[in-house]
């Protein structure tokens, strides 16, 4: 299996930058960062729509509505 040595990285690195220029490296990266998360929380089963067993779902407070009986209303 090839192992690349410090000069090898340095040149591939190199060759990287003149392609895609400085301003869109950290794009990149980002995005090689978020699909390689994605990945594997895929591989390992993880998933952010599935809630952990036991959790409850809290309603958001701003969306909720109060109630109020009628000997509230009338004072």
């Amino acid at each position: 299996m090839w192992t690349p040595s410090p000069i090898e990285i340095v040149i591939i690195l190199v060759i990287v930058l003149i392609i895609f220029g400085p301003k869109r490296l950290p794009d990149l990266g980002r995005s090689m960062g978020r699909g390689m998360r994605e990945f594997k929380d895929s591989v390992t089963g993880k998933d952010k729509d599935e809630l952990p067993e036991g959790a409850v779902d809290k309603p958001d407070p701003a969306t909720t509505t109060t109630t109020t009986t009628a000997s509230e209303q009338k004072s």
